[in-house]
């Protein structure tokens, strides 16, 4: 294949490691695997113009992105509007999607496994055509993203510590809004304190990450409005992979969603992928099954489908 690797100088992991030495490795152990392959590293304001042009050139067959999930998001976006395959080299904080799609956490072994992998196919989604690979997310998620964003940070270990500080302050401040959705031929009108449609459902881990991208349903949450200790319990069935066991959680799988916020404020927000954002009052939020080309490990994809082949047996 004709790949070009992108990687952020300023995600994550990549600060602190010599990314002359990186590159080179890169292209030596694509180049060993049969592939037309060079590496650019980028700063984080310069590499998705830099995807961007690239996959407009018409004559690659994928990139593979090195950055946190901001990047990866945008790379997915990129590779999915033009056709191509991602690979995805995780250097940020929680790595969300590689851990969906099994590349090792490592950075250096991650270069490995994409270089022999195989190219799969997984679901992607989208809120009024914007598309997403991890979560759209409105109240809770978005409040503690907005307050973690004015603390100062510089570090992944400030990262964290900013996490921490900002979910702290969503437990006493949570937020209470209405929502109407129609998902799954059900249309109701409620009260909550959060909304999370995700990428296929979220598996049983504290992260809230998806164990398979290629159940063709997206995770629809709602949490209804919580006082200080109903954040707090939430929080705790979080950590513990048991958010489907909090008697606050409404869980669905639908194919679309559609959301309509009737007293939307005029600055609220929420969160795409990471990213804070303009809540819009009306979110149309669809799944877009197997249309994301993705580098995976050699012969994962047939190991997948035979779990969930063993999942659906009577």
């Amino acid at each position: 294949m004709k790949l070009v690797g992108f990687f952020n100088r300023d995600g994550g992991t990549f600060r602190t490691t010599d990314m002359e030495a990186y590159e080179r490795r890169a292209e030596a152990i694509f180049r060993e695997a049969g592939h037309d392959f060079d590496a650019i590293v980028f700063s984080g304001k310069e590499i998705v113009p830099a995807m961007e042009r690239a996959a407009r050139w018409g004559n690659i067959d994928g990139i593979v992105a090195g950055g946190g999930d901001g990047t990866i998001s945008a790379a997915a976006s990129i590779a999915w509007r033009n056709g191509i395959a991602l690979g995805v080299v995780p250097a940020g904080t929680m790595n969300l999607f590689a851990r969906s799609l099994r590349v090792p956490l490592d950075i250096w072994q991650a270069l490995e496994t994409l270089a022999f992998g195989e190219v799969d196919r997984v679901d992607i989604a989208s809120a009024n055509g914007r598309p997403f690979i991890h979560q759209f997310s409105a109240g809770l998620h978005a409040r503690m993203v907005r307050y973690r964003n004015s603390y100062s940070y510089r570090s992944r270990l400030g990262k964290m510590g900013a996490s921490a500080r900002a979910a702290f302050g969503v437990v006493l401040n949570p937020p209470e809004f209405e929502v109407e959705f129609e998902a799954g031929g059900v249309y109701e009108r409620r009260r909550v304190s959060a909304v999370s449609v995700s990428n296929n459902p979220f598996g049983q881990n504290a992260l809230l990450y998806a164990d398979s991208l290629t159940g063709g349903e997206l995770g629809f949450y709602t949490a209804n409005p919580l006082k200080p200790l109903g954040v707090a319990r939430l929080a705790i069935d979080l950590l513990r992979g048991k958010v489907r066991e909090n008697a606050d959680v409404m869980i669905m799988h639908p194919a679309e969603v559609h959301l309509h916020f009737p007293k939307l404020p005029s600055k609220a927000n929420c969160v795409m992928d990471g990213e804070l954002r303009p809540l819009e009052r009306d979110v149309a939020l669809k799944l877009h099954p197997g249309e994301l080309k993705v580098l995976v490990q050699q012969g994962l994809a047939a190991q997948v489908d035979e779990a969930e082949r063993r999942e659906v047996a009577p």
